[in-house]
């Protein structure tokens, strides 16, 4: 399994380090010290697992995880407690509190599945998508549980977005573009650039709108159509 270390602090990466080449199973591809420079490594490289630390300098390790639009499995390793919650919606395999011993590395390593090599990081993104049971919308200073299933639609509205639910309205800080990387595909999908909607919530289409239960209407980008009625079909 190839890994890449991405610290910044020498200590921890000499640990890091370590605890691989004292599994047989990992492959260290490189260390880096900011997220900018694990960004150009991958652009001409594949890897199976990151451990990827939270404070970074430059771009946080969180930022950077979010701009991947299909990371591999990703392991991070803080000295802080305070983004467990957060690491639970970016699908993480696990959160590893420094500082932490062998024997708590090798409990997060054995959580990735493997079967004659690696699961490729796409699929394992939408085998987490589709999993997914609830998630979590971060609102202001909480994070807040909701069924994925109780989504109708999603819109954007300046600086934040709104999730619309049967029972409820919540706005978010996250933008669109985080929940349409993080929720099921074949059930979310993006009509308009404002819109992301549940298709299990169709009532109808007609022109460019689609009408939700409970009498509620999305409109359909003319950029976004084609791909949208595919779908449906499929």
């Amino acid at each position: 399994m190839n890994c890449i270390i991405i610290e910044d602090q020498p200590p921890a990466q000499r640990i890091l380090k370590k605890f691989i080449e004292d599994i047989g199973s990992l492959q260290l591809k490189g260390v880096f010290s900011d997220a900018i420079q694990a960004m150009e490594f991958l652009k001409s490289n594949s890897v199976d697992l990151m451990f990827l630390d939270i404070h970074l300098p430059k771009i946080s390790g969180i930022d950077f995880l979010r701009t991947m639009p299909n990371p591999p499995y990703v392991i991070l390793t803080t000295a802080f407690s305070d983004y467990a919650l957060e690491s639970y919606e970016l699908n993480v395999v696990d959160y590893l509190l420094k500082p932490f011993s062998f024997q708590r590395f090798v409990k997060a390593v054995s959580k990735i599945p493997s079967s004659n090599g690696v699961k490729h990081s796409e699929e394992t993104h939408s085998s987490n998508q589709e999993n997914r049971k609830e998630i979590f919308i971060k609102s202001g200073y909480e994070h807040i549980k909701i069924a994925v299933k109780d989504i109708i639609y999603i819109k954007s509205d300046a600086d934040y977005t709104e999730i619309i639910t049967s029972e409820k309205k919540y706005l978010s800080s996250e933008p669109l573009r985080f929940w349409e990387q993080n929720l099921n595909q074949k059930h979310f999908f993006r009509t308009h650039k404002s819109f992301i909607i549940n298709t299990s919530k169709i009532e109808k289409i007609i022109g460019n709108q689609v009408y939700l239960i409970g009498s509620i209407k999305a409109p359909i980008g003319r950029a976004f159509k084609e791909n949208f009625m595919k779908s449906l079909l499929q």
